[in-house]
């Protein structure tokens, strides 16, 4: 496996993470690779100019796939240049313990490139489930109303954050309560792809960000960490 990296400082951080992988900071070090899954920004300009510098050193044949949970697939299909040979691969984090992979396709994908997707992700000992291509797929598409209605009833009710999670924890079987959940997955992020499915961001998770409370990340959010 070859992972790049955007710069030296980026490569380090990596090389202390990834096992049993060369990591490079060049792209013309992916020549050789199969199948290359791109994880830059969530924006469509970044991920385009990638794959544009992708496709100078890839051979035709090889499999392009984004970890995008909230862009079109067939818009970055089409900005790939070779749509027929291009997926989205969606995994969940934390990703050593989460086994689902979602995969989505633009129309043009081929057999071949649906197999090769699907036996990465058997290689990667992970669940793929094929979904439509629309914002959020499944997962956040039903998933970020709930946490945001969890936000809604702190604002409007005397309940503690604590109280939420320990009744959807108990109650429905959750392995973490929707606002520790928020936290985990960093206010800024959850704001930014409640906006990509159209689902209302509520004004208490609006002001925890600009006051710089984004979750674990930055040591507080809805908790103290």
């Amino acid at each position: 496996m070859v992972v790049w990296a955007r710069s030296e400082r980026s490569a380090e951080r990596a090389g202390d993470r990834v096992e049993d992988a060369r990591v490079v900071t060049e792209l013309a070090e992916l020549a050789e690779c199969d199948v290359v899954v791109e994880a830059v920004a969530e924006d469509a300009e970044v991920k385009g100019d990638i794959y544009r510098r992708l496709g100078e050193v890839l051979p035709a044949e090889a499999v392009i796939a984004t970890t995008t949970s909230s862009l079109s697939v067939a818009e970055l299909a089409a900005a790939s240049g070779r749509p027929e040979r291009f997926g989205a691969l969606h995994v969940f984090n934390p990703v050593e313990k989460m086994k689902l992979v979602e995969l989505s396709f633009a129309a043009e994908a081929t057999d071949a490139t649906r197999a090769a997707l699907r036996e990465l992700c058997k290689r990667l000992d992970k669940t793929a489930v094929e979904v439509p291509d629309a914002a959020g797929f499944v997962v956040n598409r039903l998933l970020f109303p709930y946490l945001f209605d969890a936000v809604r009833m702190l604002e409007r009710n005397s309940i503690q954050p604590e109280e939420i999670d320990t009744c959807m924890k108990l109650g429905a079987g959750h392995p973490m309560g929707p606002l520790a959940l928020l936290d985990f997955i960093g206010l800024d992020v959850a704001a930014a792809i409640g906006e990509s499915i159209g689902a209302e961001v509520p004004p208490r998770l609006r002001e925890l960000i600009e006051q710089g409370k984004l979750g674990r990340k930055a040591g507080a959010g809805f908790y103290e960490y």
